[in-house]
């Protein structure tokens, strides 16, 4: 399969998955996987479509959470993660590594930020517990019928 068209592929799994599976590693070495909202996903979250498609990185990946959730406590010991997304039906699937970054740039977590997260988040945008991570991947792993390629997807 060419590059081109795994990159193709990858950034239709990042636009379709229902959810980005962030993964993480806990104090003990352990790797702990959970399901996340998918922010890229067109469908679910149209709002942001014009948000990513004006980011310099292509494959850039924000994740929001909460400040106080074991994913922050695993973040500080240990900034390296991935994020999976994956379309299981057809066994295809894209995952993306890199050291996670908070963001505390109220201008872009203003961009991330949709009403109804208040069910989460009380206080909106002020809430303490809103956290905003960003992902600047820079290693990728695509899976599609038995071939398994590796990019760096910071190059064209």
């Amino acid at each position: 399969m060419e590059l081109y068209e795994v990159k193709k592929l990858s950034l239709e799994l990042i636009e379709t998955s229902k959810a980005a599976y962030l993964t993480t590693i806990d104090p003990e070495g352990f790797p702990i996987t959970r399901a996340m909202f998918n922010l890229r996903n067109k469908e679910q979250f149209p709002e942001f479509s014009e948000f990513f498609a004006n980011q310099e990185h292509e494959y850039i990946i924000y994740i929001i959470t909460n400040t106080a959730s074991s994913k922050i406590e695993h973040i500080k010991s240990n900034p390296k993660i991935s994020v999976y997304y994956c379309d299981p039906e057809n066994f295809k699937g894209v995952m993306f590594g890199g050291e996670v970054e908070k963001i505390d740039d109220m201008e872009i977590k203003r961009k991330v930020w949709l009403d109804w997260w208040k069910r989460y988040y009380p206080d909106g945008l002020e809430d303490p517990d809103y956290a905003l991570l960003r992902l600047n991947p820079n290693q990728a792993r695509f899976y599609y019928k038995l071939q398994n390629v590796h990019f760096d997807p910071g190059k064209e």
